[in-house]
């Protein structure tokens, strides 16, 4: 090789591999996603609305825009909040309430999702199952009570049963909706991998599932403290609804307001520890919001 045919020889560029692209194409494209995608997490980023909104109240309240009869200030929630922290009743209230919601969760969950299954992997299950949920869903689960207190009175059956009824329905709709959503090549893989019907559930079919079940899951979350509110106003003695009906009662506004907050509170966090466990078990896709 002389002199000449070398120096081509070196200067040739290397041609990239197969399935590769160029370093520039490779940054123009890193950022055109960069521009598209939503951008880096802002640091306590769901904690700046509620901020904003106390922020309001308290310049309101100081300003005397806010009528403090109609909406204490939050200093003075605050205060009544501790005093009723001192006397030990929010505990106890707070206590009745979360195991009531508790329970209507778990029960709620636990029946929606067996439903959902059934009704999502066969035939006959949906020709059986789905219809009644549907007019279920249908007919909102506060005008049952009613004819749930003729059922099982006014007692903790009849609130739990509430509950566990407003929960099943978003756990179902949205975990049907997933399974008969799953892309049919994964059917067509496992059958030319000739997985078994166990294997083939374990490894299609509820990774395909998880995505709707969680989003269920964080409605069905708010649907339990919402139905909550409301049965806990029924012939109840003891919880936070009975604390804010009795407040009620005796124009008490600051104690409607503490318990408003705590139901709030409890909404957020539960929330809040849904979205952690679904971030932890979804870890393999990749969304807009990473």
């Amino acid at each position: 090789m002389n002199a000449i045919s070398h120096t081509a020889a070196v200067a040739r560029p290397i041609p990239y591999e197969r399935g590769l692209i160029a370093p520039a194409e490779q940054a123009r494209k890193a950022g055109t996603r960069r521009r598209l995608a939503l951008g880096r997490a802002i640091p306590f980023g769901a904690m700046i609305g509620p901020a904003l909104l106390l922020v309001i109240w308290s310049i309101g309240s100081v300003a005397g825009f806010i009528d403090l009869r109609t909406l204490p200030a939050p200093w003075s929630v605050v205060g009544t909040a501790i005093d009723l922290i001192a006397t030990g009743k929010l505990q106890d209230h707070f206590i009745t309430s979360a195991w009531r919601a508790a329970q209507g969760l778990v029960f709620g969950v636990l029946i929606g999702t067996t439903l959902a299954l059934i009704s999502g992997l066969s035939r006959l299950g949906e020709a059986i199952i789905d219809g009644p949920v549907q007019i279920k869903r249908a007919i909102p689960t506060l005008a049952l009570i009613p004819l749930l207190m003729l059922w099982f009175g006014i007692g903790e059956g009849m609130k739990v049963t509430t509950i566990a009824l407003a929960v099943l329905i978003p756990i179902y709709i949205q975990t049907h909706s997933s399974l008969r959503g799953i892309d049919s090549r994964y059917v067509e893989l496992a059958q030319t991998l000739r997985m078994g019907y166990g294997e083939f559930i374990r490894q299609v079919i509820l990774p395909g599932a998880l995505p709707g079940f969680f989003l269920g899951l964080r409605f069905a979350v708010t649907y339990a403290w919402l139905s909550l509110v409301v049965v806990e106003q029924v012939n109840a003695t003891s919880g936070i609804g009975y604390m804010i009906d009795l407040a009620r009662n005796y124009g008490q506004t600051d104690i409607v307001i503490v318990g408003l907050a705590v139901y709030a509170l409890l909404g957020l966090a539960s929330d809040g520890i849904v979205r952690f466990f679904q971030e932890r078990s979804l870890s393999w896709r990749r969304t807009l919001a990473d």
